[in-house]
């Protein structure tokens, strides 16, 4: 009954997708899945502030719509480094009529939890919770990695001790199982692989 579009920081595809969703009958969720800077989005030292994050945002309303697409613009005319980025700062000023998810493995929160910094990531989570309110969520996802599991586990223990909602997600990088290949195909293109390179970047999960 609805499906959500959230594209690595960019936003390309979210008009046809808005209309094709309409067309099927489908309630379109206008999102992104933004790289947000570990520093400000203007820093740009090698080693440091190419470690960026990843956040879920998913408009409620109009005002969500605007403020995405205000964010998105600003990760390329003033965060642009390796990839666009916002930063929490611009987030914080920007955050009204947005959903918040707070990511895969690549998201700040589970970062730190890998890095066994727990207090770190729930520190965050709590200002995510103060920005966001009830639309905050601690985002699980199981692809079968390790470090998922025991990032789950630190999430429920953080959803227990603040009472933060918890939702389940699952990546999805193509629609119907027989696009693995091509996609694994067009993978290998854009970061100059081969598909028999055993060092290169794949995606688990679909």
């Amino acid at each position: 009954t609805a499906l959500a579009v959230t594209d690595h920081g960019v936003m390309y595809g979210a008009v046809s997708f808005y209309r094709a969703c309409l067309a099927e009958g489908i309630r379109p969720i206008i999102g992104c899945e933004v790289y947000v800077a570990p520093r400000s989005r203007f820093d740009r030292e090698h080693g440091i502030d190419n470690e960026y994050s990843h956040l879920i945002l998913l408009c409620k309303n109009d005002v969500g719509y605007r403020n995405l697409c205000y964010l998105v613009s600003c990760g390329f005319t003033d965060g642009f480094y390796v990839k666009p980025r916002i930063d929490w700062a611009l987030l914080h000023e920007h955050a009204e009529g947005l959903i918040c998810l707070s990511g895969c493995l690549a998201g700040y929160l589970s970062r730190h939890i890998v890095a066994d910094d727990y207090e770190g990531a729930k520190k965050k989570a709590l200002e995510l919770r103060e920005l966001f309110g009830e639309d905050f969520f601690l985002e699980i996802q199981d692809h079968g990695i390790p470090e998922q599991q025991n990032v789950n586990q630190q999430l429920l223990r953080m959803h227990q001790e603040t009472g933060i909602d918890l939702v389940a997600t699952n990546d999805i990088h193509y629609t119907y199982a027989e696009d693995a290949d091509p996609h694994d195909i067009l993978l290998c293109l854009q970061t100059n692989k081969k598909l028999a390179d055993e060092d290169r970047m794949r995606y688990e999960g679909g």
